[in-house]
């Protein structure tokens, strides 16, 4: 892979040359930190299960992040194994510290994108349209920082993208099969 990481560093070094600049530099280390863990995005669903209208949403982007902690982080990182570009590219200064864990896919990506997207799927605009401004800001950030190649970012877009829709069609499914929508979940429609 290390053709591909020779590859990609031009494209760190141009988003640094371009777009470096002190406001940037004070704003996307806490704005990226936001996502660390996926805290933001647990703290959300979690919140949202206390409301009948929005549990049903919560839930979806909760199973959302279960399925990418379990295959990111505990299956895709150790097998690909992809150092990070700041260790392919020793020279660069970093404006967060250095990370103990591999770059390939992002972990910070795709949590982002499992649950703005499984907002936008459960019909949660509201909240949905200004997550997915916050997923590509995120997205931006990993690069920005020097902690993701591009290839790193775009596939964790695909893989958010991918696990919000399994998640939001498992939700689906069992709050159909077993009734929950009366039960637990989104108020009935009034006519």
């Amino acid at each position: 892979m290390n053709g591909l990481n020779a590859f990609e560093i031009p494209i760190l070094d141009w988003i640094q040359n371009t777009f470096a600049c002190p406001f940037l530099d004070a704003v996307i280390p806490p704005l990226s930190s936001l996502v660390d863990g996926g805290i933001i995005w647990i703290a959300m669903a979690f919140v949202m299960l206390f409301f009948r209208k929005t549990r049903k949403a919560g839930i979806t982007v909760g199973v959302a992040l279960i399925l990418g902690l379990l295959t990111v982080n505990l299956m895709m990182k150790p097998m690909v194994a992809r150092i990070r570009p700041y260790d392919f590219n020793p020279g660069v200064s970093l404006l967060v510290d250095a990370l103990h864990d591999y770059s390939f896919p992002s972990g910070h990506v795709i949590a982002s994108f499992e649950a703005s997207v499984a907002l936008l799927l459960c019909r949660k605009r509201a909240i949905g349209i200004p997550a997915m401004i916050f997923a590509f800001a995120v997205a931006f950030s990993r690069m920005y920082l020097y902690v993701h190649y591009p290839t790193d970012v775009l596939a964790s877009i695909l893989l958010g993208t991918l696990y919000a829709v399994i998640a939001y069609f498992i939700v689906k499914y069992i709050f159909r099969r077993f009734n929950l929508d009366r039960k637990i979940g989104v108020p009935e429609r009034r006519r």
